[in-house]
């Protein structure tokens, strides 16, 4: 992989993790502010899912990081990457879980529309599928593995 790709994108995920820390620290406690109104049952568990989806999203910006660092040293394919996928695949898994409990915490009442809960919903189940594709790539990178290990005992 060309260096430019690893820098650019290392470049795009400090930028990301900047931003979620900015969000976690000065956005978040407005949110919290604006959900004076709300009722405690519904204003600490939204604040709760955002920070918890905070953290998933970091989480796999971190694991990136890790990966693009075992790519620029040739070492992608080994053992060492299947804990950052791992780590990739709960993270969207728990991202996923997290906007359906947003639904189920924004669904009663007539405060939030039904389309707005339908959309989360819907947000959710693309994020399980992302989840799901790390896992086959997960799989492809156990192919690779294997494979390599197979060469390197014919060389």
């Amino acid at each position: 992989m060309p260096r430019s790709t690893v820098t650019a994108l290392r470049v795009v995920l400090a930028l990301g993790l900047a931003g979620s820390l900015f969000v976690q620290v000065v956005m978040v406690p407005l949110l919290a502010a604006d959900l004076d109104d709300a009722p405690a049952g519904v204003r600490w568990p939204v604040v709760a899912i955002v920070l918890l989806g905070i953290v998933c999203v970091q989480v796999t910006m971190v694991c990136t990081w890790r990966l693009t660092t075992l790519v620029r040293r040739g070492a992608v394919f080994s053992q060492t990457s299947f804990r950052y996928v791992d780590a990739v695949a709960a993270s969207a898994a728990v991202a996923a879980l997290l906007l359906f409990a947003l639904g189920a915490v924004a669904a009663p009442g007539e405060d939030v529309a039904p389309g707005v809960v339908l959309l989360i919903g819907g947000a959710g189940v693309l994020v399980l599928g992302v989840a799901l594709l790390v896992l086959v790539l997960r799989a492809l990178l156990a192919q690779a593995v294997a494979l390599r290990t197979e060469l390197d005992a014919v060389i």
